[in-house]
């Protein structure tokens, strides 16, 4: 299982080197778990710098993976993780919801990178 973080899912709709190095777990749809808080990352983040019909269709291919909504489990979980690991709310979520399914985590967030079960990749300048 793949669990692409935001900035990744960013550098993918980039078109980016990142992008590209992605792409193989972004559309990978069958083995591909999308923590529902990515989802509202990327599209703020598109919204905001592109407009809303790149942010929609984003949105859309991102949840033709398996998304998994924030509940009460997963909540208490990715607080014990982010007090483990010393993350922040949305990485918490995330690096939690790929342990919970066995995932390589792919991103871009030093905050991962010398975690288990992640692919960094550094970012350019």
């Amino acid at each position: 299982m793949n669990l692409v973080d935001s900035s990744c899912w960013l550098e993918y709709f980039a078109g980016s080197e990142v992008g590209d190095a992605v792409a193989s777990a972004v559309e990978n749809l069958q083995d591909l778990i999308v923590p529902s808080i990515t989802i509202f990352e990327v599209f703020k983040k598109i919204l905001l710098e592109v407009d809303e019909d790149r942010a929609l269709l984003a949105a859309a291919h991102m949840k033709q993976g398996r998304v998994v909504d924030l509940d009460a489990d997963l909540s208490i979980y990715a607080a014990k993780v982010g007090r483990e690991f010393q993350l922040a709310l949305a990485d918490s979520i995330i690096y939690a919801t790929g342990l919970k399914y066995g995932c390589v985590i792919w991103s871009q967030d030093k905050h991962f990178q010398e975690l288990p079960d992640v692919k960094y990749f550094s970012k350019r300048k």
